[in-house]
């Protein structure tokens, strides 16, 4: 009896785990996943582009990915997927603030651990492979960061 009480408990907790993550994979969610395709189109032919064929560094060239995807990103995201209608410098201060922050992070932690577990690829292999890690890393640290801080909503 004792274990069939446990398994209820521990099924009521992870069914109770289950709801918390579905809460962020709403509508919002699949919004802001095809926002971020238009943004990845965007910006990651101003990367590739500005470092395959300009031949601008590593970080200037991911860099200006996400200054011309986060201004596609703020008003799609802002009107479409979070239909936010505040007008407010503060919002876009934290915004960027949360860009800089998933940036920095993201492609700080790419670029080292791609180099390492690549070292024997030259080094064009190993920066054009961080900076597809790094876009990985910035999606899920930029929903999160849009969704709880920039564009957050009282539920």
């Amino acid at each position: 009896m004792d274990s069939s009480i446990s398994s209820e408990k521990e099924w009521e907790v992870c069914n109770k785990k289950m709801k918390n993550i579905k809460q962020y994979l709403d509508l919002t969610f699949w919004k802001f996943i095809l926002v971020g395709i238009i943004n990845t189109l965007v910006g990651t032919t101003v990367m590739f582009v500005a470092y395959n064929l300009c031949h601008l560094n590593y970080w200037v060239s991911s860099a200006s990915n996400y200054v011309v995807g986060s201004i596609v990103s703020y008003f799609l995201n802002k009107y479409f997927t979070f239909q936010d209608k505040k007008k407010s410098w503060r919002q876009v201060g934290i915004f960027v603030v949360n860009i800089t922050i998933c940036y920095l992070l993201a492609y700080g932690l790419a670029k080292p651990m791609v180099s390492w577990i690549l070292s024997s690829e030259n080094k064009v292999v190993q920066d054009n492979l961080s900076m597809l890690v790094g876009m990985g890393a910035f999606v899920v640290f930029n929903y999160l960061g849009q969704r709880l801080f920039v564009f957050k909503t009282s539920r």
